[in-house]
């Protein structure tokens, strides 16, 4: 690799008197040099990062930068100007320019000799020693690191500074010692901070503010642990460190990436700007907070079963985490899509698929053409399902290079009729394509069309060729076998596969069997028949069992529950009339052992009668709001009665038969509307 940057790349007196002209200036010299192909096309790039969030900073810094296409290594320039130049910093133009760039397949390596630059503009004696440089070979050396005791070399982090020593309160210091020494007291635990900073093209403010908010940690004797989520990717805080923070601040201007770890603690959320320009407000307010008691919104209880897993190289856990992304990635489309189809359906009646365009033929003051309208919209949508499904199953494993192979596989998918499995396994097999050649190491001149145009052709035809013409067929068979034994269900075959169907929507409420079940559900829609429409029936009825259940256990036998558990089985009715499961997770996840069997009782039992009765659903959410469009309505709302009736009765039964233990205490008795405890 080249030098980061070299004397011809260095400009101590720029006479540039915008920040476009700057950018410029400096980019003909990275231009002139080589690094950079395509003049032009790098800085409209450097123009759209500048469009999204100006690049100055608190004293007299700029910081254009960007990642491109046209850029063949990691480079940077930096300007001297006498005069200054505006880059948007509160406090004023900008005498230090430094143009970072990157190109758009910048490996992790190259981009933290960027980040670690970026942390050392933070400090004064490098900024100063800038300033007071004569020569460009000079400056070029200290930007590099390689003048000692100015900066530490580049990709090495600085030593930590000593925290300072407590300090001892005036009256213990005049008190007089006494004929036996008494034990010290052990010092208190310092309050503790964890930080998520990422920005745009996650370059340098990422790791400034990380650098600014670990110095100010030091200076109020507060331990700061920083994740920055930049360019080349993100090592996660350690669990344990995330779940001893007494305080949270995200310093962000793009989406915090698993912002669930963090839920249920103080919270500080800003601009990374902030970050670096008043770190030491943004610790004062979250001690504040923590303080005050104030937290951010309760993080989601996680099922039984899903607790304590870990975000390490499991191979099980990573797989189901990339099926849950591409499920969850399609689950509006299945919203939008079925919801309209239904909705068609009920205004138009079962020939509404029949019905011509609505773009060649549609008449304003007919309910048939509105019917037909829908039909149409909602057929589009759900087209997306399997190509949807696929990409994001790419980019669970891959990132975005996942998402152009993962869409052409899923869409061979629909073409060669494999439908929702084909999709799945069109996923599983772009995103390993796009792992294996991101994994070859290629010349730098090549870096900057990897990401644009080698992986998605590659990966492309690779995957298009599997699918057509190896793993295809098989699947599409699989498909189709699928179909015919789904159609043909009768009797006793259907009802054992609507007991299983509700075991697993009840099992972990919510994770990934449910999922499972419900993506299996949705994927007989897009060629729906009596057998798919059953299926769809029987998942939603066992599905809005658990937190039924629960809202009417707690009204029936409150004793036996939490207050804090009675007023969730207030919001549980409107849960589970809406069939979001989940809506049974907080009762779940303080008794798994009694709550979990109940719940799965009676989810067999609806899904068991829902098969039975022959009830049909054309839509894929819904709830009770969607009754009228269901067939055999009536029936179909006593199996969900049976089930809730079913897991609210073992429910009581469990914990009644409970025996309180010093470390299980018994409930304490509901309270009356007068505020006196009741009779027991």
């Amino acid at each position: 690799m080249s030098e980061l940057i070299t004397a011809e790349l260095v400009d101590l007196d720029l006479s540039a008197e915008t920040k476009q002209a700057a950018a410029r200036s400096l980019a003909e010299r990275m231009a002139a040099s080589g690094r950079v192909t395509d003049l032009e096309g790098f800085l409209a790039d450097v123009a759209a990062r500048e469009a999204q969030m100006p690049t100055g900073l608190d004293g007299g810094i700029g910081i254009p930068h960007c990642r491109s296409e046209h850029v063949t290594e990691p480079t940077l320039a930096f300007g001297r100007s006498a005069a200054g130049i505006d880059f948007g910093a509160p406090d004023g133009p900008a005498d230090l320019i430094f143009l970072i760039a990157a190109p758009a397949g910048g490996d992790a390596d190259h981009l933290s000799i960027l980040s670690t630059l970026a942390r050392h503009l933070m400090d004064e004696t490098f900024t100063g020693a800038l300033r007071s440089a004569t020569a460009p070979e000079r400056t070029a050396a200290l930007i590099r690191g390689d003048e000692p005791g100015v900066a530490p070399e580049p990709g090495v982090a600085p030593e930590p500074e000593a925290a300072p020593e407590p300090a001892v309160a005036p009256e213990l210091a005049a008190a007089p010692e006494s004929d036996a020494p008494e034990a010290a007291p052990a010092p208190a635990a310092p309050f503790r901070i964890v930080a998520i900073t990422s920005c745009p093209t996650g370059i340098a403010h990422t790791y400034m503010a990380a650098e600014s908010l670990e110095k100010a940690g030091q200076a109020a004797g507060v331990e700061v642990f920083v994740e920055t989520q930049g360019s080349a990717g993100f090592q996660r805080l350690d669990p344990q460190i995330v779940a001893d923070a007494d305080g949270v601040i995200f310093a962000h201007d793009v989406e915090v990436r698993e912002k669930e770890r963090f839920a249920g603690k103080p919270t500080v959320d800003v601009g990374v700007k902030a970050g670096i320009n008043r770190p030491a407000e943004l610790i004062a307010e979250v001690r504040q907070k923590a303080a005050h008691g104030e937290t951010s919104a309760p993080a989601r209880a996680a099922a039984p079963m899903d607790k304590g897993a870990d975000t390490g190289d499991n191979f099980a856990t990573r797989l189901r985490k990339w099926l849950m992304t591409g499920v969850s990635y399609m689950v509006p489309f299945v919203a939008a899509g079925g919801l309209l189809i239904a909705l068609a359906f009920a205004i138009g009646g079962y020939t509404v698929d029949k019905a011509p365009s609505v773009a060649e033929h549609f008449l304003w003051t007919e309910s048939a053409s509105w019917a037909a309208l829908l039909f149409q919209i909602g057929s589009v949508a759900f087209g997306f399902l399997v190509p949807v499904l696929a990409g994001f199953i790419a980019y669970g494993m891959a990132d975005r290079p996942g998402l152009v192979p993962g869409f052409v596989g899923g869409a061979i998918a629909l073409t060669i009729n494999a439908g929702f499995l084909g999709g799945l396994i069109a996923g599983l097999l772009a995103g390993a394509v796009v792992m294996a050649i991101q994994r070859v190491r290629i010349p730098p001149v090549l870096r900057g069309i990897m990401p644009v145009v080698v992986i998605p052709l590659i990966s492309s035809a690779i995957v298009g060729f599997l699918m057509f013409l190896v793993v295809g067929k098989p699947i599409a068979a699989l498909q189709k076998g699928l179909t015919d034994w789904l159609s043909g269900l009768t009797g006793a075959n259907a009802i054992i596969l609507g007991v299983l169907l509700g075991l697993m929507m009840c099992f972990d409420l919510g994770g990934p069997l449910n999922k499972v079940a419900y993506a299996f559900a949705v994927g007989g829609l897009a060629n729906p028949n009596e057998g798919s429409l059953k299926v769809m029936a029987a998942v939603m009825a066992a599905g809005m069992v658990p937190p039924l259940a629960m809202a009417l256990a707690t009204t029936v036998r409150g004793r036996l529950f939490t207050k804090a558990e009675r007023e969730n089985g207030k919001a549980a009715w409107v849960l589970g009339a809406s069939f979001i499961t989940e809506g049974a997770i907080p009762f779940a996840a303080a008794d798994p052992l009694r709550v979990i069997p109940s719940a799965m009782a009676g989810g067999a039992v609806t899904g068991a009668l829902s098969m039975a009765f022959g009830c049909t659903l054309r839509a894929p959410h819904g709830g009770i709001f969607v009754v009228p469009l269901i067939g055999q309505p009536f029936l179909y709302l006593l199996a969900i009665a049976a089930g809730v009736g079913v897991s609210t009765a073992l429910v009581i039964l469990l914990k009644g038969l409970r025996k309180p233990s010093p470390t299980h205490p018994a409930p304490a008795p509901a309270d009356d509307e007068a505020g006196v405890p009741a009779a027991a």
